[in-house]
């Protein structure tokens, strides 16, 4: 593939990285088809608005991820550094300036802003407490005096906010509730989410040392980060029967379908050379999110009466 030109939209998608918005629209998915198979309505125009607020969070925390990485040096380690092997981050490439993302990141804030204005008027004042701390965790993951990305949290702070908050948050938001089978469909999102950021984690360990990031990676270890990932994978499929008792429907159960594909991932992930290869990987911990996030909410509308 061709190096993107400056200012393109190869550019802006390599800064977007819109496969990663699928961590955005399964929390939402889910959600909505929980609260829908509960309360047996949900407002379309309530969840659409819902669906361009998660994306444009993740849309924030990939372009600030972009240009946090550039400003501190992240690209390099020193003269003897690893390079890191990960996607190109395209304001370290010069594909587009500091200044072109930082305004990209204040425009989507902006809309952001103007989204959740028209919720807060739809379902009140906690939904502006909900909008104000997913934008601030978004800004902060690599932004501020010490970026979450340079700590330990980083998987944990995907968990909550991409799991815990965005599913209940969406439950909530459209039905004024949440269910039980929400409330536990939200920790499976959230270990799935998560899981994608500890295969990006255990691929950069060596270069994050060098630059100084403190990943969960680098302060467990590989080994850690391996035994990480694996309870990130198994807890979702732990939960399936209590989601499905407490949704009352065996139709919840569906996503039990996908736990060959997740032992699978589980053995690319270990056997996984280093290197670019773990991108593959990557990509398959996002589509395997996406894929249990379709079926538990196929299986939520099935159970509906």
């Amino acid at each position: 593939m061709s190096e993107p030109q400056a200012g393109s939209l190869q550019a802006w998608s390599a800064a977007t990285r819109p496969r990663s918005l699928l961590v955005a629209l399964s929390p939402v998915l889910v959600g909505s088809a929980l609260g829908f198979a509960r309360a047996g309505h949900v407002d379309v125009v309530a969840a659409t608005l819902v669906l361009g607020a998660a994306l444009l969070m993740q849309l924030i925390t990939n372009l600030q991820n972009d240009v946090g990485y550039t400003v501190r040096g992240g690209e390099r380690g020193g003269e003897h550094s690893i390079r890191r092997t990960g996607l190109p981050r395209a304001t370290a490439q010069g594909w587009l300036s500091v200044r072109q993302v930082r305004v990209a990141i204040v425009a989507a804030a902006l809309l952001a802003t103007g989204l959740g204005i028209v919720l807060v008027a739809w379902r009140g004042w906690p939904v502006l407490a909900i909008g104000t701390a997913s934008l601030l965790a978004a800004l902060a993951y690599m932004g501020g005096p010490k970026p979450i990305a340079y700590t330990p949290f980083g998987e944990l702070t995907v968990f909550v906010f991409f799991g815990l908050v965005a599913v209940m948050g969406t439950d909530w938001v459209l039905t004024g509730q949440v269910g039980a089978a929400t409330a536990l469909a939200s920790l499976a999102i959230g270990a799935l989410a998560a899981a994608a950021l500890a295969v990006n984690n255990h691929r950069d360990i060596v270069h994050d040392a060098q630059v100084g990031r403190r990943t969960f990676a680098v302060v467990f270890g590989a080994a850690g980060s391996r035994r990480l990932f694996t309870v990130l994978l198994a807890l979702p499929f732990a939960l399936l029967p209590a989601i499905a008792l407490a949704g009352h429907s065996p139709a919840l159960l569906l996503p039990l379908l996908l736990a060959p594909a997740a032992w699978a991932l589980r053995r690319d992930f270990r056997a996984c050379p280093g290197g670019l290869a773990f991108n593959a990987v990557l990509f398959a911990a996002f589509r395997l999110e996406l894929h249990f996030a379709a079926l538990l909410a196929a299986g939520a509308l099935i159970g509906v009466r």
